[in-house]
């Protein structure tokens, strides 16, 4: 790419990285300043403006907290502290420092009569509650760390 260019066409470049790569990395943004010749600090603007992008990796598992109305109203700002408090991440993050979760607040699910409902990767969890969350990923994590013990045992496929 040459020259400058404009928000459209660097939200769809965001997009192309993140694609590829899963989240947008700093020396792809940097990259990306030097071909379109546009600041850093207006790149970093764009990518942290929209919360479609991540700039750290995902989790293996993504955990989507419903901020709908029902849900909001219901306790789901709640179970999302909850969730970041019990998954150990930081403020400011995203992932686990494990990186086997990803938390993130999202609109609504379509299931508002089992409001607050919290998605763990595939799985919605309706009426949640800290300990029903607790229970469910701690059933999620003890499935992949038993995945991954049977790959490094030679139990999976390469």
């Amino acid at each position: 790419m040459s020259g400058k260019i404009c928000s459209g066409n660097l939200i769809e470049s965001l997009q192309r990285i993140q694609e590829k790569q899963g989240f947008l990395p700093r020396d792809s943004l940097i990259k990306l300043s030097r071909d379109t010749r546009s600041p850093l600090s207006r790149i970093f603007g764009v990518a942290t403006f929209y919360h479609q992008f991540r700039l750290e990796p995902p989790g293996k598992v993504t955990i989507a907290v419903c901020m709908g109305t029902a849900c909001h109203l219901r306790g789901n700002a709640e179970n999302y502290e909850f969730l970041r408090r019990f998954l150990g991440i930081r403020p400011g993050r995203s992932t686990s420092d494990d990186g086997l979760f990803s938390l993130e607040k999202a609109r609504c699910f379509g299931c508002c009569s089992l409001a607050p409902v919290v998605k763990i990767g595939d799985m919605l969890v309706g009426k949640a509650t800290p300990r029903e969350l607790q229970k469910a990923i701690s059933r999620v994590r003890e499935s992949i760390l038993r995945e991954e013990a049977a790959r490094g045992a030679g139990g999976g496929k390469t």
